[in-house]
């Protein structure tokens, strides 16, 4: 199978590009922005070595949908999405936090919790939760959104107190956080789904706050399967999950967290297609459809076609 690890476009009116761990992003004419979803896939804070087939559909689609049936909460970025591995939209200027929100106790804040912390993000937790309890309320826990290296844990104070997002605007970006959340957890129980947790990323255009990014991917989020929950939280046994946590998991287990001196896990190709399928099954879960594989024999001209045929339109 084959993968789309790098691009390197030409589109008209090219005026920036900009290469994320995961997204290629190509401004046109400083007006416009293509998000080119990559198959590149990334744990820790980096980049591993093998690309992913068909994943950078499966992001590009799940989030196309979501922002679509979001659109009535907040406005947000897209304009068009020409080709299954690429968006285009409005440039907003980004805000520099991202706002996380949990509805159980699960990955990164379960590890807080399981090493004895009972505030994160400067939100209290009680006592006496196990991993993967569904919390009394959902909660926001903030990350700085870093250019380089690893996002950071940021409470609602210090980004008021720092200036980073004025009053304002963070009392707004809280009101969508919440709203984003309950309508996702709405349609996920029509897939037989948990939406554990998730983040949304916004920014501002004439004034204007929009969604911007993927939303309510397994890149993005986390899902447990409803499906005998409570009782696997009563045995004390793990969640049936679907997000990229597996592929965390994957690595833990190999001696890889992205800390100086790792060695990432050799990827073997039965380990990259089992990846690829875990992205597409979620797909089919989410979505509630058959997943339809682009023409992936060619994805480069696919691509540059599909775009330089929109942006004639835009």
């Amino acid at each position: 199978m084959k993968a789309q690890k790098e691009t390197n476009f030409k589109f008209p009116n090219q005026s920036n590009f900009y290469k994320g761990k995961v997204r290629d992003v190509y401004t046109i004419a400083d007006k416009l922005m293509v998000m080119v979803v990559s198959d590149r896939i990334s744990a820790f804070d980096v980049v591993l070595p093998e690309a992913i087939p068909f994943k950078g559909q499966v992001l590009n689609q799940i989030a196309a949908k979501f922002l679509s049936a979001t659109q009535d909460i907040v406005p947000n970025w897209v304009l068009a999405v020409p080709d299954p591995m690429v968006t285009i939209g409005r440039i907003c200027e980004p805000f520099k936090v991202e706002m996380v929100i949990r509805g159980y106790l699960a990955g990164h804040a379960w590890r807080e919790y399981s090493a004895g912390k009972r505030s994160v993000c400067g939100v209290s937790l009680p006592d006496g939760l196990k991993e993967n309890d569904k919390l009394p309320q959902p909660i926001i826990t903030p990350t700085t959104k870093a250019s380089v290296g690893h996002d950071e844990d940021i409470s609602r104070e210090d980004i008021l107190a720092k200036g980073i997002v004025s009053l304002s605007d963070y009392e707004k970006l809280e009101e969508y956080t919440y709203a984003l959340y309950q309508r996702g957890t709405e349609i996920a129980s029509k897939s037989g789904l948990i939406l554990v947790d998730t983040k949304y990323e916004f920014g501002k255009a004439d004034g204007v706050i929009y969604l911007i990014d993927e939303i309510h991917t397994p890149d993005s989020s986390r899902y447990f399967y409803a499906d005998g929950y409570e009782d696997r939280q009563k045995a004390d046994e793990p969640q049936k999950q679907l997000s990229k946590e597996f592929v965390r998991k994957w690595l833990i287990e190999n001696g890889f967290q992205g800390k100086d001196g790792q060695v990432i896990p050799e990827m073997t190709p039965e380990i990259v297609n089992s990846i690829s399928e875990r992205y597409i099954e979620l797909y089919e879960h989410i979505v509630g459809e058959k997943f339809v594989k682009a023409d992936a024999d060619s994805i480069s001209s696919r691509i540059e076609s599909n775009v330089t045929k929109a942006l004639e339109t835009l």
